[in-house]
């Protein structure tokens, strides 16, 4: 196993931020931004105008409205594999329709292992290992108020164990949890057949400390926007298109405490010019075909302007019975930290 010290532990999560959020990082817990589910991948991260499978209680919990029955899904994706080669990402969701509640039920857990560290103070000589991680664990619950508008809404619990001693002379340790709500929703046009939206308000709550309160993180509460339209839906051939945009309600200015959610929401719309605004939002294209509701073939473009990270992203799936197995490739750039990103999922409904 690949060992690293803490201070190049820090810079693996600044990179993370660069790679995949945004060229400079402005919120902590940065992982909760990780797009889960081999499917969604294959298509450059765009499914908030989907969500029509259990990865919902991720990519917009509304979609859990329009769902029944019951489903599960896995996935595994070795994460950044040309810096190192101990680090994953594990995701695991589940929903499933409860008759008395009137809607759905659904939740996942999202696992980041940071790998072993090797901890050094002011000389090179290591004086001890750890092993780094990130936890969320996400209850849904989402309705339909009519029969083509629905709403989700979901409460999360994070923990964050970076390191078990501070950074420098600092007291305490890199141990920080929070909590945090989603809002979603999802709407049906009844006048074109086949166009949705999807709207996906997520990772709202306190700061997340890891030493003392002056020092804390917010978390990266994140708007997710987008439109679906099934150019084709016939008996056995299905094309699916789809836009999407995200943009990060955070706001921390140079030597300030970053604003609670509750303002930053409002006033990150407001602190920079129009074109500034628009170099900071991330925004993808997929697209999905299905044959026969057992072959998919899919394909997107990923677009973050400010963080210099643009690359298109292939995938394949297969359904058998109540099992589907979907794969998502990454092809960025040669050299690039997430070039070469493979994700493997397995959904099964039952």
């Amino acid at each position: 196993m690949k060992k690293r010290t803490l201070s190049l532990l820090l810079t693996l999560i600044t990179l993370f931020a660069a790679s995949n959020v945004f060229a400079v990082s402005e919120a902590g817990v940065l992982f909760l931004l990780i797009s889960p589910g081999a499917r969604a991948a294959g298509m450059g991260n765009a499914f908030v105008s989907v969500a029509d499978d259990a990865t919902a209680s991720f990519w917009n919990p509304a979609g859990l409205a329009f769902q029944t029955g019951r489903e599960v899904t896995f996935m595994h994706a070795k994460w950044l594999p040309q810096l190192v080669d101990d680090m994953s990402y594990e995701f695991f969701a589940y929903k499933q329709y409860v008759e008395n509640l009137g809607g759905t039920l659904g939740g996942n857990i999202t696992f980041l292992n940071l790998g072993e560290q090797v901890y050094t103070r002011d000389s090179p000589e290591p004086l001890d290992t750890f092993t780094s991680w990130d936890l969320a664990v996400t209850l849904n619950y989402a309705t339909k108020l009519t029969d083509n508008f629905g709403i989700g809404v979901g409460m999360r619990y994070i923990r964050s164990n970076l390191a078990p001693m501070g950074a420098g002379e600092e007291k305490g340790k890199g141990i920080g949890n929070a909590f945090a709500v989603d809002l979603g929703v999802l709407y049906h046009f009844g006048f074109v057949k086949g166009l949705r939206f999807g709207a996906n308000l997520s990772n709202m709550g306190p700061k997340i400390t890891y030493v003392d309160a002056d020092q804390a993180d917010p978390l990266p509460t994140n708007l997710r926007v987008g439109f679906g339209y099934d150019v084709i839906n016939s008996e056995f051939n299905k094309i699916t298109v789809l836009v999407e945009t995200n943009k990060l309600l955070v706001v921390r200015h140079a030597d300030e405490k970053p604003q609670p959610f509750y303002q930053a929401i409002f006033t990150s719309w407001g602190d920079e010019s129009l074109s500034e605004q628009a170099e900071k939002l991330i925004s993808s294209i997929g697209l999905e075909y299905v044959y026969s509701n057992m072959i998919f073939i899919r394909t997107g473009y990923y677009y973050d302007e400010e963080g210099k990270v643009k690359y298109p992203t292939f995938g394949a799936g297969l359904q058998y019975s109540s099992f589907r197995f979907d794969f998502g490739y990454v092809a960025a750039e040669q050299g690039h930290p997430l070039s070469d990103t493979m994700r493997f999922s397995l959904t099964a409904a039952f």
